[in-house]
């Protein structure tokens, strides 16, 4: 590592250049590899080789030549994206509840009225959703209720429930099928997320442009394995969410009102995206003292929110909250003692107790974020509060960390991408593996560890830095 460091300007762009070629063509090789039932062992391997290299990328980076940054972070996003094209989804499929959504909704009909098997949407069905015959053997397929003698089938996930997603997400899913050819079956998702990540990108590079930060920091998301996987093959909307939090977090750090007000109805769009984003609302009220300043956000962020679901309110019979309580049981987010939910918190507290400690603890981080946070720097305190969040959650689907790695592109703190990382190991391998709380406790604890291993090495370096910079005005340092 240290040989990567200590590269000549030039070497260190052909170095770059060659570890992006090396990770383009592992990516395409571990999504063609197979998916997340055939070999997801295997699968885990060729993912891990794929970090590994990201990290060779990253660390020659540095050494390569401030005015060739951009153009490379940028060409170095378009060919890693494009490798999450190469294939159908391979560890999710979600996005297969995306296209029967946006087919529901070109149809008239709300997605929060009917669930994918039941039989009033049948005319409204294909054999590349919902297979019969031969075609339902096979992993991923979940049955569905029929009155022939024909199997019946769908690739839906959760066939028997009412959709999950927010009005913003909806409305994106809506769009995808509009613009959609017929037939397409899960390529427009996939080149709609690929757009998304590309935006993700440039909003970055904007950002850290106009704050006179380095440009480096940008390819902790533009390169980063997790994003052709996660957010392009998989299709996620998560990564709408992403591009609606880190573009309002930009133009929340302006100190004018119509700026921050502007940044909260996009954060507001994010949260009515995905629910998730709503993690950086402490970090966008990084130390605010003034009412003014803070409602400045707050208020546009709930009044989108909440205005996004009126259409669908109108047009729809039933809750357009969907299954969002039944997924909530489901993942176990009100049962500590199921799954490896809270694994990290369960190791040394009584399970009944994890929650409400999660709750104390997220909430002592979001008030120190708000009093003591850079309100220049609103991503800091939002990266801190989200990565806390996620270790002590410990979360099992990978996706979920695509904010996480974008506001690390931000902020810097590389030490953070453990968490993704460990995502991804608890969601592939636990499962075949069938330790899942235990594979938790390793992977997270290890994520944690970095994250308070660099944050002392940090503080250190600080510290130094003061005492050197006293010691060389002839004044002593408190420290």
């Amino acid at each position: 590592m240290k040989a990567l460091t200590a590269l000549t300007p030039r070497t260190a762009l052909v170095t770059t250049a060659l570890a992006l070629a090396a990770l383009t063509a592992l990516l395409a090789r571990t999504i063609m590899y197979g998916d997340y039932f055939s070999d997801p062992v295997g699968l885990f391997c060729w993912y891990a080789a794929c970090w590994a290299l990201f990290t060779v990328a990253l660390l020659a980076l540095r050494r390569v030549p401030s005015r060739s940054v951009a153009w490379l972070i940028a060409a170095g996003a378009v060919v890693v994206t494009l490798t999450g094209l190469t294939g159908p989804p391979r560890t999710s499929t979600d996005s297969y509840r995306y296209a029967w959504d946006g087919r529901v909704q070109s149809a008239g009909i709300s997605p929060y009225d009917h669930t994918p098997q039941d039989p009033a949407l049948a005319r409204l069905r294909d054999p590349w959703l919902f297979p019969t015959g031969a075609a339902c053997t096979g992993p991923g397929l979940a049955p569905i209720p029929h009155t022939d003698g024909t199997r019946h089938c769908t690739r839906i996930n959760r066939p028997a429930v009412h959709t999950i997603y927010p009005p913003v997400a909806e409305a994106y899913f809506l769009a995808v099928d509009r613009l959609s050819p017929a037939d397409s079956r899960h390529k427009p998702f996939q080149i709609g997320a690929a757009l998304l990540s590309l935006g993700v990108t440039g909003t970055l590079l904007l950002i850290l442009r106009r704050r006179g930060t380095d440009l480096r920091k940008a390819a902790y998301w533009a390169w980063c394995p997790a994003v052709p996987l996660d957010a392009v093959n998989n299709a996620h909307v998560d990564v709408l969410g992403v591009l609606l939090a880190i573009a309002g977090l930009g133009l929340v750090a302006s100190r004018a009102l119509t700026r921050r007000a502007a940044g909260g109805v996009l954060i507001g769009a994010a949260i009515a995206t995905k629910l998730m984003p709503a993690v950086v609302l402490p970090g966008a009220l990084s130390g605010v003292r003034r009412f003014r300043d803070a409602a400045a956000v707050l208020l546009p962020a709930a009044a989108f929110a909440v205005l996004s679901y009126l259409p669908y309110v109108l047009l729809s019979h039933g809750s357009v909250f969907g299954y969002l309580g039944g997924y909530v049981e489901e993942e176990g987010y009100d049962d500590a003692s199921a799954g490896s939910r809270y694994s990290l918190l369960r190791l040394v507290l009584p399970d009944t107790w994890a929650f409400p400690v999660l709750l104390v603890i997220v909430a002592a981080v979001s008030v120190y974020v708000m009093w003591r946070g850079d309100p220049r720097r609103p991503w800091s305190g939002a990266l801190l509060v989200t990565g806390w969040s996620f270790v002590l959650l410990t979360p099992g689907y990978s996706w979920y960390a695509l904010l996480l790695i974008a506001l690390v592109a931000l902020d810097g703190r590389w030490e953070w991408l453990g968490i993704p990382l460990a995502g991804a190991a608890v969601y592939i391998l636990a499962p075949t593996l069938h330790f899942h709380p235990s594979l938790s406790n390793i992977a997270y604890g290890a994520a944690a560890s970095l994250v308070l291993v660099m944050t002392w090495v940090r503080r250190r370096a600080k510290v130094r830095g003061a005492e050197a910079a006293a010691t060389a005005s002839g004044h002593p340092h408190p420290a």
